[in-house]
């Protein structure tokens, strides 16, 4: 079982740990918002990376061919919707810092910690980076044995929880953040300055593509 568990973790923190568009938005989104909602997005991740991992170890190698051929159409799909995102983070907050914001409004304007969840999961699925890690490891699955399942169960917690405790490190970052910039101002060049890095990184990923 050892095995396993450090196997997983390593798989956990290995996915989770570069920074790229989802980070960015994680913090960004804590930083506007809550902690509460930080940690809900970053349990949304942490979910789809748990999943991915389970998907890993259930499907073995047979899952290879399956897989494959859906990277390009997963590149694209995933760079529109963080562009996208990114283009409705900028928009909203030009709105806010262009006129007075009541009390009402504001509190109607962050996402639920719910919403936060599936958004993050949602995303996090289509990231082609996530799908071809995880798909690496399927390749690498051995199926000519039969299957171990608590292994594979441990296998699979142990990336959730090793995903999930650095997704929730960065919420906290993205919680401090939010506490340093609580003017307009400064809510309004944070919300700039991720949405210009998630297009940069969405472009990157398409352009990046072999």
């Amino acid at each position: 079982m050892t095995g396993h568990l450090v196997a997983g973790l390593l798989a956990g923190y290995g996915i989770a740990m570069p920074v790229g568009a989802v980070a960015a938005h994680l913090v960004a989104l804590t930083a506007r918002t809550s902690l509460r909602t930080g940690v809900c997005a970053a349990l949304g991740v942490a979910t789809a990376d748990g999943l991915y991992a389970l998907v890993a170890t259930v499907a073995g190698a047979a899952a290879a061919p399956v897989v494959t051929p859906l990277m390009g159409p997963l590149r694209w799909v995933s760079a529109c919707v963080l562009i996208a995102l990114a283009l409705r983070s900028a928009a909203t907050a030009l709105a806010h810092h262009r006129r007075a914001q009541t009390a009402a409004e504001d509190a109607e304007d962050p996402p639920s910690p719910a919403r936060a969840y599936t958004s993050l999961l949602g995303i996090t699925l289509l990231n082609p980076t996530t799908v071809l890690y995880f798909a690496a490891l399927v390749v690498g699955s051995r199926t000519d044995a039969e299957p171990d399942r608590l292994g594979q169960a441990v296998f699979t917690l142990a990336a959730f929880a090793a995903s999930a405790s650095w997704q929730l490190l960065l919420a906290g970052g993205g919680a401090l953040l939010g506490r340093a910039l609580t003017g307009r101002r400064g809510r309004l060049c944070t919300a700039l300055a991720s949405s210009a890095l998630i297009i940069a990184l969405a472009v990157h990923l398409v352009v990046a593509a072999p």
